[in-house]
């Protein structure tokens, strides 16, 4: 099992009393690196499912999501994005898009030592669950790759199974997210003082405040503090962080100074003058 880098953390418990227990996970920059609504872009970009112009914005927010970490007027802005090009897609070929960002995207990107804590709990018995701001048909096809019990996404509204580009609900971020695991929970008959949670965002407070076990992976520099003042485990998978921001930054510079051309193919596979394939 990896170690945490906090000297506050226990090992996880041994198989017990484990039928009201459950773990929850956040997916974005915890379970894998990066923004999981990305990857659906690329690929539904690929499609022809959308313009360049939102293709570019995309882009920029990806950039800036993985140097700062994640802030509110991010997924805002991303929630945003997402649902303009999700409007009159159909959700069974959301779960498509889903199943096929998971090889080509996500499945590289998930961290070892998250993946390595979920299946721990597995082991011992508990239910693990993604929590998640991702759309419900590509959470839900995230948990099932990954072998977990199930996942807890954003609701998109669907008409005759197509999305309108509405929410059925707020975006599943911030307080919404432990709403949404305290629902599961008296819905599940789960004892949330037995339950723990993951995540990488201050953001996430609440889910991480919500149970008995909270956990910071990966944390931004807010909930870092957050998780030492409180005595509570952190694990950090990041291995050279530092130098990963500034060849970041030194990549977003260059693709302002040379356009963003190149981009499209480095990030979306196809320039805005290739047709989809």
């Amino acid at each position: 099992m990896p170690e945490p880098s906090s000297s506050a953390a226990a090992p996880i418990p041994a198989p017990g009393s484990t039928d009201a227990a459950a773990a929850f996970f956040d997916v974005d920059n915890t379970m894998m690196r990066g923004a999981s609504l990305f990857a659906v872009a690329r690929n539904a970009y690929r499609r022809d499912l959308f313009s360049v112009r939102q293709a570019a914005s995309y882009a920029i927010k990806q950039f800036f999501f993985t140097l700062r970490g994640e802030t509110l007027g991010d997924i805002h802005s991303i929630r945003d994005s997402a649902l303009s090009i999700v409007r009159g897609i159909p959700a069974e070929l959301m779960r498509q898009i889903g199943d096929e960002v998971y090889d080509e995207f996500i499945s590289s990107r998930i961290w070892p030592g998250t993946r390595a804590l979920a299946e721990q709990h597995l082991r011992s018995g508990r239910q693990v669950w993604l929590v998640t701001a991702t759309p419900t048909e590509v959470a839900e096809v995230m948990a099932q790759r990954l072998g977990l019990t199930g996942s807890l996404g954003t609701e998109v509204e669907k008409v005759d199974g197509v999305y309108t580009g509405r929410l059925v609900t707020d975006i599943l971020h911030g307080t919404a997210k432990a709403e949404a695991v305290r629902q599961l929970a008296a819905n599940s008959n789960l004892d949330l003082k037995s339950c723990w949670a993951y995540s990488d965002s201050s953001n996430d407070i609440p889910l991480l405040e919500s149970v008995g076990h909270p956990v910071a992976v990966n944390p931004d520099a807010k909930l870092r503090r957050y998780a030492q003042d409180k005595n509570w485990p952190v694990y950090d998978y990041r291995a050279g962080r530092r130098a990963a921001i500034w060849g970041l930054k030194a990549l977003t510079a260059y693709g302002v100074a040379y356009g963003a051309r190149r981009g499209w193919r480095r990030l979306f596979g196809r320039s805005p003058a290739e047709p989809p394939a």
